[in-house]
């Protein structure tokens, strides 16, 4: 594979996982302060799960734990 792919699949990889934690830690932050936590924390585990397998299986449990979050999914 060419290395301009490489570096730009690793870019791609380090803007999802900031973006993601970024979301998530926003998050966590909303469980303490008001807003609406239990939305933003699933947008950010959906943003790091198109990158990383551990987000991907924790949404996955999320969901099955809390069906009335995924409305006809």
């Amino acid at each position: 594979m060419s290395p301009i792919i490489e570096t730009l699949k690793q870019a791609r990889r380090l803007v999802v996982s900031i973006v993601g934690v970024t979301i998530l830690g926003i998050g966590i932050v909303m469980i303490v302060l008001p807003g609406p936590a239990i939305v933003v924390i699933p947008i950010g585990l959906g943003v790091l799960a198109t990158e990383f397998v551990w987000a991907r299986k924790l949404l996955h449990d999320i969901r099955k734990r809390f069906p009335v979050l995924t409305k006809g999914d």
